[in-house]
């Protein structure tokens, strides 16, 4: 695998995040090079489209992206960017981890969880959509494939298995989503019994969400569908701080991308205030994937003591007085330590 990834900065505060996360990097001497390429709003204002054709040969030639938040304008039947890299690259595993970080003033302190969300296919596939022609029903088909759910049923025990983890919950809603939901809950149940060091348990979505809140030290790897994912991912965020926190891992067979889970967040953009841990985050994943797991460890840990210590580095999302250089600077320097 190449060391040239292909860097997407991206809209809104994209591209002051992405300049402190390429700081970081460097200062962990990663070796990487940077191929810069456009998407999203600068794309379409540059290229005269969202996701010019140049991205997307890049990204399959370096197989790697670090891409920060894109922004798809409401109406005109626009596609979302995201949606698409993802069905473009059959990047099946959205992998969410969520954990605690000091000084967030979260409601928990010591979660782990990682969300492993089915990325191809269920709701997100957008098929049958209809609206009757009174405008009084609209019906959108929900798909789920055999091949989809065992791949990412099999992705989340592997993953277990390689990370040490002790369990994976399978998110369902077989109780009445007998079909679709009832085929992804047999597949999990098949393919668990292949990885008996792991412990397997299965929770219907509704009370996953309210055991989420309740006692969410019992979750250790979650895996579902693309709608559930999409939701209980942002729900476990919630635990740890919110978004500002939330990496977000699109890993296919021959690409993967990392990204910030958040938006682009124009109302800020441009102020030196956004929270690059997101998209630190999402490159500390990167370096994992590409075999530099122990400089993935450094920079976590680097985020993690700088969170605690620096206070007056750290950007006011996270109760601090830094802004976006200094929160960068103060990590790269404890990456270099």
């Amino acid at each position: 695998m190449s060391n040239t990834i292909a860097v997407i900065p991206g809209d809104g505060i994209g591209p002051e995040i992405m300049t402190a996360t390429l700081r970081v990097l460097d200062a962990l001497d990663c070796g990487l090079t940077y191929d810069y390429v456009d998407a999203g709003m600068v794309a379409l204002e540059k290229h005269g489209d969202l996701l010019p054709k140049a991205t997307l040969e890049k990204i399959a030639e370096h197989r790697i992206a670090l891409k920060g938040p894109l922004t798809t304008p409401i109406g005109g039947g626009f596609t979302s960017v995201n949606v698409t890299l993802r069905r473009h690259f059959d990047l099946y595993a959205n992998v969410r981890p969520a954990t605690s970080f000091p000084g967030t003033k979260a409601r928990y302190e010591n979660i782990d969880i990682i969300t492993v969300r089915e990325n191809t296919e269920g709701a997100y596939l957008a098929e049958g959509q209809s609206v009757s022609e009174d405008g009084e029903i609209a019906t959108s088909m929900v798909r789920v494939t055999r091949k989809g759910s065992a791949r990412i049923v099999r992705y989340a025990f592997e993953m277990a298995v390689r990370k040490g983890r002790k369990k994976v919950t399978a998110v369902h809603k077989a109780n009445i989503i007998k079909t679709a939901s009832g085929m992804f809950l047999n597949v999990a149940r098949e393919i668990a019994k292949e990885y008996p060091q792991i412990e397997f348990n299965e929770m219907i979505v509704d009370n996953t969400c309210m055991q989420l809140v309740m006692k969410p030290e019992q979750f250790d790897v979650i895996v579902t569908t693309n709608l559930f994912g999409d939701i209980l991912s942002d729900l476990c965020a919630g635990l740890v701080g919110g978004l500002g926190l939330a990496p977000g891992d699109n890993i296919g067979e021959h690409a993967a991308i990392f990204e910030a889970v958040h938006g682009s967040a124009p109302d800020i953009a441009g102020k030196g205030i956004a929270n690059p841990c997101a998209l630190l985050l999402a490159a500390a994943d990167m370096l994992d994937h590409l075999g530099m797991v122990d400089k993935g460890t450094r920079l976590r840990n680097a985020i993690r003591d700088t969170m605690a210590n620096d206070h007056d580095r750290v950007t006011p999302d996270l109760g601090g007085r830094g802004n976006t250089q200094s929160f960068g600077e103060a990590i790269a320097k404890r990456v270099k330590g």
